[in-house]
């Protein structure tokens, strides 16, 4: 009787716990308005959309499909990791995304869902409205609804043989979350306002292509340690600068803190969230913080073993706990 759901910019992904084995269940996080006159079409295909006076919003993958097709860009409810404002039907069309992949409650289950941690290179914004806004909609589909921050639950899915310590990164499309975690107990979070997006509309920008397109390319696999052409090229330039500037924040966080002083025992990274999927994403990263002699103690750098899936089973590890107690 309970979930866990990652709200994420790009996918939105339930957990659940049946017959001993955790099941997911993923929507992509994007939607396209359509003439009304394709609603019949829509129907025949199975396709997923909400309706509206006099047009119609094609949603999840579907969508993002019709794009590359038709050279479009998808319109986003989510703006780097938060609730976007400028999308003015936005909490409509979460509504119902949440509602395919969560369904409604029975009996009163419990929904840890996930938030980003306030950015930490971008002061002028907080979490309060997003996590507000969230809550009311699992809520509204009848749970107990528990925000909970997305990289600690990478920790709990992850880092069980390490009880629960490690330093967790979450690579997503509008932000790149940092956890750090002693036997469970949150050490340090913060989030960036990078992710796979700005990678995205930086390589697009610079070579003049589509964001879609882009974005297209790069979730077919793109080897960031051979390039194929001109776009996987700029794609894995923009990679490496996302992963040095997290690694600079995070130097700056542990200096501040003085956690490279108190950390006493060697601790793994784990790597998660869609962006971190590259090939050779975790080599790429492994080299750049390697090279930067950061002073942190780590047993080992890791991905995640289900990266799309690891917020969303480290929400559902909570909301067991939760349940038991």
């Amino acid at each position: 009787m309970t979930v866990g759901l990652d709200i994420g910019t790009m996918n939105i992904v339930s957990a659940r716990m049946e017959n001993d084995v955790i099941q997911t269940k993923r929507i992509r996080d994007a939607f396209l308005d359509l003439p009304k006159m394709a609603k019949k079409v829509l129907r025949m295909s199975g396709a997923s959309f909400v309706e509206r006076d006099h047009e119609i919003f094609l949603l999840g993958d579907n969508a993002l499909d019709m794009a590359n097709v038709f050279g479009k860009e998808v319109r986003r409810p989510l703006s780097q990791g938060l609730v976007s404002p400028s999308e003015t039907d936005s909490l409509e069309v979460l509504g119902f995304l949440i509602k395919e992949v969560l369904g409604e409650a029975e009996d009163g289950e419990t929904c840890f869902f996930s938030v980003p941690a306030p950015p930490i290179d971008n002061k002028s914004k907080d979490i309060i409205y997003h996590r507000g806004i969230f809550t009311r909609i699992v809520s509204d589909l009848g749970y107990n609804a528990h925000a909970s921050n997305e990289a600690m639950a990478i920790i709990f899915s992850e880092a069980v043989k390490e009880n629960f310590s490690a330093l967790s990164f979450s690579f997503g499309s509008g932000m790149t979350n940092v956890a750090l975690a002693f036997n469970g107990i949150e050490g340090m979070t913060f989030s960036i306002e990078r992710g796979g997006d700005w990678i995205d509309h930086g390589a697009a920008q610079s070579i003049g292509a589509k964001r879609a397109r882009i974005c297209a390319i790069k979730e077919a696999g793109v080897d960031l340690l051979d390039p194929k052409n001109r776009e996987e090229e700029a794609l894995t330039f923009y990679y490496k600068a996302l992963i040095n500037y997290v690694l600079s924040w995070v130097g700056s966080e542990f200096k501040a803190k003085q956690l490279d002083r108190v950390l006493t025992k060697r601790v793994p990274i784990i790597l998660s969230g869609g962006t971190s999927t590259a090939i050779n994403f975790e080599t790429l990263f492994r080299e750049e913080f390697e090279s930067r002699n950061m002073g942190i103690k780590i047993s080992d750098i890791r991905s995640a073993s289900d990266p799309l899936n690891s917020v969303a089973k480290g929400l559902l590890v909570q909301a067991l706990n939760e349940e038991e107690e």
